[in-house]
């Protein structure tokens, strides 16, 4: 197959199979499997492909794909012949559209108030034939019962609000009335087609929905205005859950959204001997090992705390969010996996509390673009520290990770700043 173009390999690009991304540990290989399912048999294919084309880590993104790291251009062709040939990634992968739609790793139709996966399969596939959408474009479909996808910032949203429901929100700021779900992908293709003609008459000027203006906005969808649906309670990221007609499901985390090949392919093996049915990957950095009896469900979970791999939503890395920071990233300005990993253990209790951290490597954000508690963002080795906001925006500090991890204390700088703009609890009494 041809090399992919210099384009292609610029940094910033959205990477896919057949598109990697240049990177300081090599190039970034990011896989969608078809249908967004696997087998513990292909997870395993895929951990041993990762180590046999790559440098063996394997990363799950906040948009719940799968990246691998440290592919070459001389190993990238055989490894893009063979997922292919194996069906290990969608066939549509790098022709047009990426995948657009985010669901939750537990959707089912029988529990949920829609059919969740039937809707984002009909959506996904129709908006790939609009062309001029951008690559990162992202179509939550939220069965409005367990696991809310509310965290996740998106162009567009799609939630259900009573059986055979769904209401649409534009860019997190407008909300429509709801609609059945048998209309709901006609106007979807409307309302993603006249954006997409004014991207086309714009080109350089609209990058994603939230740039729009709010009656510009609003123009592109026919529906009438209505108010936002009803906040859930925060979703469980991991551990152990109660699906349909018996079956339970494992949901684990990789911490900071990274493991290795030989971890992978343990944690593959045991779904296999817990007769795992299906394997989702999860927006929470995850894997979602679903339909086990529940004892093997839980022994599944007990395998993969062994292993090091988060199995509770108490464990303080699921607040954290991380890119992979120097040397394995050309851009990053500081080694932001490594120092998340110290700030987590350091600040376990601030975590513990509900503290959000985001560190980033430098002013990209790719872990996490919407605003966190505290985020950090790499400078030159060193951090700008930004209370209740995202790395673009400004800094009340500049300063290394020891002298974050000591204002970070009680009754220190920091501490009390992210006190008083009510990200952190005060004092008990």
């Amino acid at each position: 197959m041809n090399a992919p173009s210099p384009d292609a390999l610029r940094r910033g690009w959205c990477p896919s199979t057949l598109r990697p991304m240049e990177t300081g540990d090599g190039w970034l290989v990011r896989l969608h499997p078809p249908e967004a399912l696997l087998t513990p048999a292909q997870l395993r294919r895929i951990a041993a492909l990762a180590g046999e084309h790559g440098n063996g880590l394997i990363e799950i993104s906040a948009r719940g794909n799968m990246q691998l790291r440290g592919v070459t251009a001389q190993t990238h062709p055989a490894l893009v012949e063979t997922l292919l040939a194996e069906r290990l990634v969608d066939e549509h992968d790098g022709d047009g559209p990426q995948r657009l739609t985010l669901v939750s790793p537990l959707a089912s139709a029988a529990s949920d108030m829609i059919d969740t996966g039937e809707l984002a399969a009909e959506v996904e596939a129709r908006a790939r034939m609009i062309a001029g959408l951008p690559a990162k474009f992202c179509i939550v479909v939220d069965g409005g019962v367990a696991q809310s996808l509310d965290g996740f910032a998106c162009d567009l949203r799609l939630v259900a609000t009573a059986p055979g429901m769904v209401a649409l929100g534009l860019a997190d700021r407008l909300w429509f009335a709801p609609i059945s779900v048998g209309r709901s992908g006609d106007v979807v293709m409307a309302l993603l087609t006249r954006f997409a003609a004014l991207r086309a008459a714009a080109p350089d000027g609209i990058r994603r929905m939230r740039d729009l203006m709010p009656d510009v906005l609003a123009a592109l969808c026919d529906l009438p205005p209505a108010a936002p649906p009803a906040s859930r309670p925060a979703p469980q990221r991991a551990g152990l859950f109660a699906l349909d007609a018996g079956d339970f499901a494992a949901l684990v985390g990789l911490p900071f959204g990274r493991a290795d090949a030989v971890t992978l392919d343990r944690i593959g093996a045991a779904a296999k001997a817990h007769s795992c049915a299906d394997i989702r990957l999860s927006p929470w950095r995850g894997i979602a090992f679903r339909g086990m009896a529940e004892v093997d469900a839980a022994g599944l979970l007990a395998f993969a705390e062994a292993l090091g791999l988060i199995v509770g939503d108490d464990d303080p890395r699921l607040s954290v969010q991380a890119c992979a920071g120097a040397p394995a990233c050309l851009r990053a300005e500081t080694p932001a996996m490594a120092d998340a990993a110290q700030l987590a253990g350091a600040i376990a209790p601030l975590l513990a509390d509900g503290l959000t951290l985001h560190v980033s490597g430098c002013v990209k954000s790719c872990a996490q673009p919407g605003a966190s508690d505290l985020t950090l963002v790499g400078r030159e080795g060193r951090y700008g520290v930004v209370i209740g906001g995202t790395a673009r925006d400004s800094a009340i500090a500049e300063l290394d990770l020891s002298g974050i991890m000591t204002r970070l204390q009680p009754g220190q700088e920091i501490h009390a700043r992210l006190i008083a703009a009510g990200r952190l609890a005060g004092p008990r009494v």
